[in-house]
């Protein structure tokens, strides 16, 4: 049985969130729904596993994140670093 929901969103993600749906050749709705069983199904699934630490239990419910694909985390930790080096030299300088 199929019952209408009423979700208030930002009007830039509706749009955002229409277009992909519609690249997927899939509705919204079904794209909304799919996700909320996604992750309603992933936490029973990890409820139940009494042998996942506490800590991996929350490691694996995060949200997963899409990242471009030339995203280099290497390059990432590169710029983390220098910045950090760059404000303990500057709180150190005499």
């Amino acid at each position: 049985m199929n019952t209408k929901l009423t979700l208030t969103i930002n009007d830039a993600v509706i749009k955002r969130a229409k277009s992909y749906a519609q690249k997927q050749g899939r509705s919204l709705s079904a794209l909304i729904e799919n996700y909320l069983m996604a992750i309603t199904q992933k936490e029973e699934i990890v409820a139940k596993d009494d042998n996942l630490s506490p800590l991996i239990k929350s490691l694996m419910l995060r949200p997963k994140v899409d990242l471009p694909n030339d995203y280099d985390y290497k390059k990432e930790l590169e710029k983390i670093k220098d910045e950090k080096y760059q404000k303990y030299l500057k709180n150190n300088e005499g």
